[in-house]
């Protein structure tokens, strides 16, 4: 195993060098041909991982938990009511004594304008690695996985193809939008041809944007944003239709739940999935809100390729602490 990202921290896909997410991902591909095969991989044996965990998850927890096993070492899933968090310890104390009894920490802290700050500021002290869990801004590990997954299923022959990130309605709550900036900035990075599709008051961080035309610039690909779901899905590839909230155009969290409520028609549904390529491929990070992101014809139909990215969650998540641990 190479060591030269050990001790890197995995915040942001944009913090890897090209040719370090390339490492990435091929030694992803290695695990999961071992786990495939049961051939042993322990490569993280006695090490440990402090998870901590402001909000729920199952993807992603299990995915460390799992991954940690079979890499021979061990996780740790922490709450802040099981800490002493809840009796007042700051963070900060609680990550320093963290890094010296473990070997990585992972955070997820969705909390708008808070979640990167906090995982950054635990970052300038850590002595171990910091791998974030999902953010306000950024959800890299889904990213790490959903390239992967686009490369298996066209084979490696990405460049040029299109990708539609789609804003979907689902009313019950306000859902991050790291979801969709991780999606478009790996995506241009890779060369794929992004669309992002919103309505008008669902707009991504303007620094995300410009990262991402700076990304498809680079990487010979293309980038452009559209008010209209079914001009996004024409002669797409790849379909990544997930709901996020608008908090960045209205922070208050019962204005923005009303705007949700504006566009019920925003799903990805059998006519939808018509418009775009053939070979097209529907992709979401999970949960899926059944009947108002998608219908249950277009996610258990035969262009759906969910469980094989949720696997993915496994694999990437492997590789990641693997290098970096």
């Amino acid at each position: 195993m190479s060591k030269i990202l050990q001790g890197k921290h995995f915040i942001d896909t944009e913090d890897w060098a090209d040719d370090e997410l390339e490492l990435m991902l091929a030694t992803a591909g290695d695990l999961k041909r071992k786990f495939y095969r049961d051939e042993p991989h322990a490569l993280l044996r006695d090490r440990t991982l402090f998870a901590l965990f402001f909000e729920q998850s199952t993807r992603t927890r299990n995915s460390m938990e799992a991954g940690m096993t079979q890499l021979g070492g061990h996780c740790h899933v922490l709450t802040p009511d099981k800490l002493q968090l809840s009796h007042g310890e700051t963070v900060m104390d609680t990550a320093r004594v963290l890094g010296r009894m473990g070997h990585g920490i992972a955070i997820r802290n969705c909390d708008f304008g808070v979640g990167n700050k906090f995982m950054r500021q635990i970052a300038e002290i850590s002595r171990v690695p910091l791998i974030n869990l999902q953010c306000d801004v950024y959800h890299p590990c889904q990213a790490a996985a959903d390239i992967m997954t686009v490369r298996e299923k066209f084979r490696g022959e990405t460049r040029g193809r299109k990708i539609v990130v789609s804003w979907t309605y689902a009313p019950s709550y306000v859902r991050p939008i790291s979801v969709p900036q991780s999606e478009i900035l790996i995506m241009t990075r890779m060369g794929l041809d992004v669309t992002l599709a919103h309505p008008p008051e669902f707009k991504l961080m303007p620094e995300i944007i410009e990262r991402a035309r700076a990304n498809a610039k680079r990487s010979g690909g293309k980038f452009e944003t559209v008010d209209d779901m079914d001009a996004g899905f024409e002669g797409a590839h790849v379909v990544y239709p997930k709901s996020w909230g608008c908090l960045v155009h209205e922070p208050d969290r019962a204005a923005a739940v009303q705007h949700i409520e504006k566009y019920p028609g925003w799903i990805c549904d059998e006519r939808r999935m018509k418009l775009a390529a053939p070979d097209a491929i529907y992709m979401h990070p999970l949960p899926a809100t059944r009947g108002q992101e998608v219908t249950d014809a277009v996610i258990d139909g035969p262009q759906s390729v969910v469980w094989d990215q949720a696997e993915n969650r496994l694999h990437t998540a492997k590789a990641i602490m693997a290098l970096t641990m």
